[in-house]
């Protein structure tokens, strides 16, 4: 067995040799001038994939999310959100910071909140009432266990959305994975929404960035508040090629990684020591002990694992455990995980 397995995170991949040998060839000019040829590329091919008028590339998957609230809306007016999502657990209260809103939390199903919930979340206009003007989606959820939003689901939550007067952004961190799994094209998910982000650096395998697609108008003011927050690139090309690569080479070959989840969660699934959480749909298992006694154990559960070599991770710092697959595990190292996680 390799003497480490990381299924912490799909963060974790490097850069293949091709990839690397993409980046060393980029053509690279001065991005803030709009200069630079293989920025210009990797933002042009995401709207080809998505259908979007425009797009923008930005470090990170957080900072695309939070360039799409600050565009939807303004100081004081209040988003919808799952009560996992990840604006709401890991931008470090960026909405509160960057755009001064409130984040309004929702229970819901796999991560997706029911068309019923939105409608009654929604605050009638008063003097005295944050004002509701943005619905937040993920898709795949990943707290849930990297859950597929259903296209007829994105339809009823859209149509309140329309109605009520909300802007509409998704969080497509792993979308490529959900268009993998469902089979419907990214460009299907985009035509719902009004804003979509998507990340090159989580299965995709791009060592950094993220785009924010939407309307030309809208990301032109993006493209303001990135500035605002430090986030203009120079010669960005050299990383902008990695992106282009990944989703030219990188996105039919996510369902090897669906493949593994599932090989892992079949072993969870038979192991009594366990509870499986959720049916992977896609690249995220998520699980815990079955005995509710011993939760306070699992990091040292997790300790044990990482001292034969299996890294794994935990869903917001509690007893609930994760594997993601990526395309630095191969298969033998996934049979390596198997034999551990089987273990009685």
């Amino acid at each position: 067995m390799n003497p480490t397995i990381d299924l912490r995170s799909d963060t974790v991949t490097r850069p293949t040799a091709a990839m690397r040998a993409a980046m060393l060839a980029a053509e690279v000019g001065d991005d803030v001038y709009g200069e630079d040829p293989t920025v210009n590329r990797l933002e042009a091919l995401a709207c080809e994939l998505t259908g979007a008028e425009a797009a923008l590339y930005v470090v990170s998957g957080t900072m695309a999310n939070q360039l799409a609230i600050k565009i939807h809306t303004e100081p004081g007016d209040e988003a919808l959100l799952d009560s996992r999502a990840h604006p709401l657990h890991h931008e470090a209260g960026g909405g509160a910071i960057v755009s001064g809103v409130t984040l309004h939390p929702l229970a819901s199903d796999r991560g997706f909140p029911a068309p019923e919930a939105i409608e009654a979340a929604v605050r009638t206009p008063t003097r005295y009432h944050a004002r509701t003007r943005l619905l937040l989606l993920e898709n795949t959820h990943n707290a849930a266990g990297g859950t597929v939003l259903p296209l007829a689901h994105l339809d009823a939550l859209s149509a309140v959305a329309r109605r009520r007067g909300l802007a509409l952004h998704m969080d497509g961190a792993r979308v490529f994975n959900a268009s993998v799994a469902s089979g419907v094209p990214v460009a299907e998910y985009f035509r719902r929404v009004d804003t979509l982000s998507f990340c090159l650096s989580k299965g995709l395998g791009a060592p950094i960035g993220s785009l924010l697609v939407g309307p030309a108008a809208g990301l032109e003011r993006a493209r303001r508040y990135r500035t605002a927050l430090g986030g203009a690139w120079r010669q960005a090309g050299i990383l902008a090629a990695a992106g282009l690569y990944a989703l030219t080479h990188h996105v039919e070959r996510l369902a090897e990684d669906h493949a593994h989840a599932r090989r892992l969660a079949d072993a969870i699934r038979a192991n009594p020591r366990f509870t499986l959480l959720q049916a992977p749909e896609t690249n995220i298992v998520v699980w815990q002990l079955a005995d509710p006694a011993r939760w306070p154990r699992t990091r040292d559960l997790l300790a044990s694992w990482e001292a034969r070599g299996l890294r794994l991770g935990l869903i917001d710092d509690h007893h609930v455990l994760r594997a993601v697959t990526h395309l630095d595990v191969s298969n033998e190292q996934i049979e390596g995980a198997v034999q551990i996680l089987s273990e009685k």
